[in-house]
């Protein structure tokens, strides 16, 4: 991920229960990881899905796309990286990368296309788009 570009990043270290009978971390789990990213991204400009929630506004997940380049396994320590992007009035792209440290062995890449619902339409409210960049 171009430098320019990241945003926030966010270290894990991988957990033995996280991975499968290869000894690799579970296909699904990475899911985890990318939405654990986004949140605290979140977090820390200052929003929360709870605080959005009960404002009748509901972020979701619209697309996915993700490329497993390399397994992490047990004990693995990697970095998330993140970098948003606006899309149209109602569309923030999340593009987002997973690297093995302390090699910065590529893992994974994954491009998230997000928006919010209230009252079950698509909106995206201005501040909250505003407070992303």
């Amino acid at each position: 991920m171009d430098e320019k570009k990241l945003s926030f990043s966010l270290e894990f270290l991988v957990r033995d229960y996280e991975c499968d009978l290869q000894g690799i971390v579970n296909n699904a789990v990475y899911l985890h990881y990318l939405e654990h990213t986004r949140h605290e991204f979140l977090k820390d400009k200052g929003l929360d899905f709870e605080g959005l929630h009960r404002q009748g506004v509901d972020p979701v997940v619209v697309r996915m796309e993700i490329d497993y380049l390399f397994p992490l396994t047990s004990g693995d320590r990697f970095t998330v990286l993140l970098s948003p992007e606006k899309r149209g009035r109602l569309r923030i792209v999340f593009n987002q990368e997973i690297i093995r440290q302390p090699d910065k062995k590529p893992v994974l890449k994954a491009v998230v296309v997000t928006t919010c619902l209230k009252e079950g339409r698509l909106y995206m409210p201005d501040d909250l788009a505003e407070g992303l960049f």
